[in-house]
């Protein structure tokens, strides 16, 4: 596995997922907006248009991907609470890496992750076991569980964090 694509790993989801996991998972995505500000706050544009490896996306891009992505996970969780087991459309990350509004000032994502982050661990907070194991069907990863997804955006946030942290290293 390459450290540099994958610096904390990729997601290994226990086979039983206790409530445990679930409350320290919600945590992680709590925690992503501050800790995510935290970060970046003192970061020069220079640094912000700096990859994290060698072909890989700037800390802006990196930014803006978070917004992209925890927008559509937030959405793929409403609908495997509102629909049953619902197959959702998965997007080309790179692609939308590449748009123009990925050039943005990286605040404009900083505030949409931090709204959009409390709305989802409000959400995520209240559920219950039923909704808990609720699925839904995505085209490349087959069913995957509400906790299972839970788990996947506490990764993914942390993941990309770690990103973040390398990229500025370099600099």
């Amino acid at each position: 596995m390459n450290r540099d694509q994958y610096p904390i790993g990729t997601f290994d989801c226990p086979a039983l997922i206790s409530k445990e996991d679930i409350c320290s998972w919600i945590q992680e995505i709590r925690l992503l907006p501050i800790r995510l500000m935290e970060t970046v706050q003192h970061a020069s544009e220079q640094e912000l248009d700096q990859a994290y490896r060698e072909g890989g996306w700037t800390i802006r891009q990196v930014v803006h991907h978070l917004a992209d992505s925890h927008a559509n996970a937030y959405v793929r969780f409403k609908l495997a609470l509102t629909e049953d087991n619902p197959t959702i459309k998965p997007y080309a990350e790179d692609k939308w890496a590449e748009l123009p509004d990925s050039r943005l000032p990286i605040a404009v994502s900083l505030k949409l992750i931090e709204a959009l982050h409390e709305r989802w661990v409000y959400l995520l907070e209240s559920l219950s076991e039923e909704q808990l194991a609720r699925t839904f069907v995505h085209p490349d990863s087959g069913v995957v569980s509400v906790a299972q997804n839970i788990g996947i955006y506490a990764w993914h946030s942390n993941h990309h964090l770690a990103h973040i942290h390398n990229a500025l290293k370099r600099v």
